[in-house]
């Protein structure tokens, strides 16, 4: 195995499974490798069509290419011969390759399965546990990301504090950004962007009866043709439908960065999964999250461990308040004027999404710790 002193060859397998969250996370994680640490990273991803929509450059008629210099390849069932890399990563148990895996016993690379992200106490105790294969002599790590220290940490670009903090901080920053976009002044702005069972008409009724505006912005395809379903019509890229205090403006779909940008900008962000979720604690706004669904109502579980974790330093009023609107919208409904509690404590938590935004910000990112971590391995 090669060491540090030269720059590593990663390879990420990555199979997207629920749209752009699973792609969306090997994505930042790939470029974050290659920007800040120099490594070459190979990133193979089962379905191009897909990575294309979170990744305009990507050709998919091309089985290999470089984009933003990581080389994205497509992995297809017949997979070819190919040299393991010095760290192996299999995001999200995808499992990887027989034929790469037999190759691997050659070389015995730095062999990590990235998890899910989750809160729940667990997770620091199975944080890089050894799992040695049944048959070949390799040694698999499970590597999980997290919010306490003993965990793998959470994935954050250099830079991208000082890059939010700069945009908030600029009137004239965020007006180009909403000229880009086409957004205008039409009330408190929230970003919406849930799984298709959520209560969205609810949640869009109760918008529409507010005690003042609310400017709600979608930018993702399938997300806007519900909300057509509920205002009764279709919706242009760009156009605003009014329905009471409601304002539903419909946005292309957004890179990663203009997706940063959006999170910035409004008041309150609704989001889902997993990217989506760590990039709204990034933005240091309020938000509502929606947990992926699961069997056993499992995801709930998960839910509360984030809320015991997140709202700890809240009040006990807003606490409860918040932690309610989340369960609700997590199991598939919205109460009527919710909103109103949103916006009645705003105040409380901005300064609590700041706050809990540097206390996460303070701690070592998930790829510098991931980077250590094979160092000492090798």
């Amino acid at each position: 195995m090669v060491g540090l002193g030269n720059a590593q060859r990663w390879d990420i397998f990555c199979r997207i499974i629920d749209n752009y969250g699973d792609i969306g996370v090997c994505w930042r994680l790939a470029r974050q490798l290659q920007q800040e640490y120099g490594m070459h990273v190979r990133l193979w991803i089962d379905d191009l069509q897909v990575a294309q929509r979170l990744i305009p450059a990507i050709q998919p008629e091309l089985p290999s290419q470089f984009v933003d210099q990581v080389e994205i390849s497509l992995w297809e069932a017949c997979f070819p011969e190919t040299v393991p890399a010095d760290v192996v990563i299999e995001a999200f148990a995808c499992d990887i390759p027989q034929t790469y895996l037999e190759a691997m016993a050659d070389s015995k690379p730095v062999w990590l399965n990235l998890e899910y992200l989750s809160a729940e106490s667990w997770v620091r105790d199975f944080h890089l546990k050894p799992s040695p294969h049944a048959r070949l002599p390799l040694i698999k790590y499970f590597y999980f990301p997290g919010f306490a220290a003993e965990t793998g940490g959470l994935l954050r670009e250099q830079g991208l504090m000082a890059a939010r903090q700069a945009f908030q901080g600029s009137a004239e920053l965020q007006a180009a950004f909403c000229k880009k976009l086409g957004i205008a002044e039409l009330g408190t702005k929230v970003s919406l962007f849930c799984y298709p069972h959520a209560a969205i008409a609810a949640l869009l009724d109760d918008m529409a009866t507010s005690s003042s505006p609310v400017h709600c912005l979608v930018s993702d395809p399938k997300l806007a043709l519900l909300a057509e379903d509920w205002l009764g019509r279709s919706l242009a890229v760009g156009e605003v439908a009014t329905q009471g205090q409601l304002s539903l403006q419909r946005l292309s779909f957004l890179s990663q960065q203009d997706y940063d940008r959006l999170l910035w900008l409004c008041a309150l962000n609704f989001v889902r999964g997993e990217d989506s979720w760590l990039r709204a604690i990034w933005a240091a706004r309020p938000f509502v999250w929606q947990p992926y669904r699961q069997e056993e109502d499992t995801h709930l579980a998960k839910l509360e461990a984030f809320l015991d974790v997140y709202t700890a330093s809240l009040g006990d009023e807003a606490r409860q308040a918040i932690s309610d609107i989340h369960r609700t919208w997590a199991e598939g409904h919205w109460r009527a004027g919710d909103i109103d509690v949103v916006r009645e404590r705003s105040g409380a938590l901005q300064t609590h999404a700041t706050h809990a935004c540097q206390q996460l910000a303070s701690q070592p990112d998930l790829v510098a710790k991931l980077v250590i971590f094979c160092k000492n391995l090798f």
